[in-house]
């Protein structure tokens, strides 16, 4: 995982590097937004190889239950900060079309955006799929992170292309408001993600529910020893980065041994922990109150004759 960590790295300042030569050259809004969006993913490249360390270590005496959120913090500030930029290069792409600047060299902006899509394509590609692998939210954001600028220097790149068409067609008047629309165009393009990240790791903060996908496996697991116990109640989930919490109660038959008792929920904790990556399941029991359906109707309970079978295939 660290090692996504350091691809990122090392691609947010080649990028920076490559929108830095070609903004000094072109003098255009478009790469001027393209280069400050570079410069946050490499401000959060740097909080994100620290975080990652930092939730990387055991639960200790100050923090019990470890220090997983610090991902998701990560997640939060980078979609704060890219949500203020694209705010204010929308705010500047306003003043460029009442106040328009020529560009200077599109061609070598083409060329720069063009290299940026390659990067940015191929950096998303790479970072979601160990992200995935490793269920890290904060290395998930920076890998969609990748994928937005992917789609920001292809709007750039059609937007200079545009631009050279339209002046060898002689329309030199409208080809300057070309270069603060396209501006205008990355602000939005930047904003409805950055939000949505935004609200998203804000939720995971709050303790929010386990994923879908992995609520439905324990209950798989609940289902496959549905034979064992009598109910389950009080199933609580919870997300801390990329660690899941599973914690729930069982009611177990009132004449089982606490030996057998123990071997079946450690048998149900192992199966949940092994279907659900980066989990954390506690499992208590309580006695059965014979407040269940079986003894309000004077009927037998069915886990006794089933432990009772038990005993006799061990005999």
């Amino acid at each position: 995982m660290m090692f996504a960590v350091k691809i990122s790295l090392f691609s947010n300042i080649f990028l920076c590097a490559i929108k830095a030569f070609a903004l000094i050259i072109v003098n255009s809004l478009a790469i001027a937004a393209d280069l400050g969006v570079s410069c946050i993913a490499l401000a959060v490249s740097v909080i994100l190889y620290y975080s990652i360390k930092m939730a990387d270590k055991p639960a200790d005496f100050f923090h019990n239950y470890g220090y997983n959120k610090v991902e998701n913090v990560c997640e939060m500030i980078e979609g704060a900060v890219l949500i203020g930029l694209a705010l204010a290069m929308s705010f500047q792409a306003i003043m460029g079309i009442i106040r328009v600047d020529e560009i200077k060299s599109p061609s070598t902006g083409l060329i720069c955006s063009f290299l940026g899509i390659i990067i940015n394509f191929w950096g998303a590609f790479f970072i979601l799929k160990l992200a995935k692998k490793s269920s890290s939210p904060a290395l998930i954001a920076e890998g969609v992170h990748f994928r937005l600028e992917g789609y920001i220097s292809l709007s750039i790149t059609l937007s200079f292309a545009l631009y050279i068409v339209v002046i060898r067609a002689g329309f030199f008047k409208a080809a300057d408001y070309i270069d603060p629309i396209a501006t205008l165009l990355v602000s939005i393009i930047i904003f409805f993600p950055s939000a949505r990240l935004l609200k998203e790791a804000f939720m995971k903060l709050l303790d929010a529910s386990i994923g879908e996908s992995s609520q439905i496996e324990v209950i798989k697991v609940l289902a496959r020893y549905i034979d064992s116990y009598c109910n389950f109640k009080h199933i609580k989930t919870r997300t801390a980065g990329r660690k899941q919490f599973v914690d729930l109660h069982l009611i177990m038959p009132e004449h089982i041994s606490l030996k057998d008792a123990n071997r079946i929920i450690s048998e149900i904790k192992n199966d949940i922990l092994s279907n659900i990556s980066e989990s954390d399941v506690t499992v208590g029991m309580e006695p059965c109150k014979r407040d269940c359906f079986f003894t309000k109707t004077n009927k037998p309970c069915p886990y006794i004759s089933q432990i009772q079978c038990i005993d006799v295939k061990k005999t």
